[in-house]
């Protein structure tokens, strides 16, 4: 069997991806339909500049308008929930059978709905899908950068009801450059005293002085990106003795000039030095983009080999936020499945 054919065939994972940067423009057109929302065309192929980001995306600050395009129309539970089922559609797709996609609460509260609202629909829709595709479909509840700690521990606390019960961490993003990692001490403070895990976008658009302090003080047993990570020894020394695992998005990455082109892109390095990461979407929607691809594009590019692109697949297992007791069935699953496919040595490891 070819390689791109055992690349969509292998059973995959997927921790970092935004809910909102996945809603196709035929869904868009339902809800704005719904909504009485007037759109700027009902063309779906026109509607893919306004989601969707090209080649000539220029920063992180241009990539994110295509957020503030869809987010109106994600204001009601049955709009969460439609959209969070359709992620698990396409999730299934690509083989994906584990999911852990993340989401602001307080960005969908224009209609009325309480930040635990938002949360409870995005599990319910994703319940949905988990139960027609049997893809295993988890939340995380992200804190905003530019909300204020109040809003941010509401969104904790929201959180601390669901964990366990669809919700398996909380996250910060937004605007890295100008609210670094510092500002939120206390709003993740009360997630370790909560005891919700913790994950952080960090070493995206602002250096590895960010993830130090996610690790450090924020509590994060995940990194979200982490590409500036190679830009300090010490930091890097750390995150590999700690075995913090990054969440590496390569399209969006590169759409968002985190790095400046793929000569640049550190994935091989981090590889080889024996960092642990993970291979996610990120945004499928906004980078046009599918897990497949992801993996696709790295064995292009830096040459990875299946049996490269295996361990981190299982590197992703592993990094789940799963209980111990699912992380373990879901890594026999995927071992007998890449063992099934020719890639895998169960008897080796």
């Amino acid at each position: 069997m070819d390689m791109l054919r055992l690349l969509s065939e292998m059973p995959k994972v997927d921790l970092h991806i935004h809910l909102d940067g996945c809603v196709k423009p035929a869904t868009l057109m339902r809800l704005a339909d719904q909504r009485g929302i007037a759109l700027p065309s009902n063309v779906e192929s026109d509607l893919l500049p306004y989601v969707q980001v090209g080649e000539d995306c220029t920063n992180l600050t241009e990539y994110l308008t295509k957020f503030d395009f869809v987010l109106p129309f994600l204001q009601t539970g049955e709009a969460l929930e439609q959209v969070a089922f359709e992620v698990v559609e396409q999730a299934a797709e690509h083989r994906i059978r584990y999911i852990e996609v993340r989401f602001a609460p307080q960005l969908h509260r224009k209609d009325g709905l309480s930040a635990g609202d938002s949360i409870h629909h995005v599990i319910e829709g994703l319940k949905r899908g988990e139960a027609r595709f049997g893809v295993k479909a988890r939340v995380i509840a992200i804190c905003m950068r530019n909300h204020s700690v109040a809003a941010n521990m509401e969104v904790i606390e929201a959180a601390s009801h669901y964990l366990g019960h669809g919700l398996v961490a909380v996250d910060l993003a937004g605007d890295e450059t100008t609210y670094p990692a510092s500002l939120f001490r206390e709003v993740f403070a009360l997630a370790r005293t909560l005891g919700i895990p913790v994950t952080i976008h960090a070493g995206e658009a602002a250096g590895p002085e960010n993830i130090e302090e996610a690790v450090l003080h924020l509590g994060a047993s995940r990194i979200g990106h982490g590409v500036r990570l190679k830009e300090s020894a010490s930091v890097m020394s750390m995150i590999r003795e700690l075995r913090i695992p990054l969440e590496l998005c390569p399209t969006s990455n590169i759409q968002t000039k985190a790095v400046n082109g793929w000569d640049a892109y550190p994935i091989r390095e981090y590889y080889d030095q024996g960092i642990l990461f993970t291979v996610n979407t990120d945004n499928p929607g906004v980078s046009g983009t599918d897990i497949t691809k992801e993996y696709r594009v790295i064995a292009e590019k830096f040459g990875f080999t299946l049996v490269e692109i295996t361990t981190l697949i299982l590197n992703g297992v592993e990094a789940s936020f799963l209980e111990s007791n699912e992380k373990a069935d879901l890594k026999r699953d995927f071992e007998e499945i890449l063992e099934k496919l020719g890639v895998y040595d169960l008897k080796k490891h």
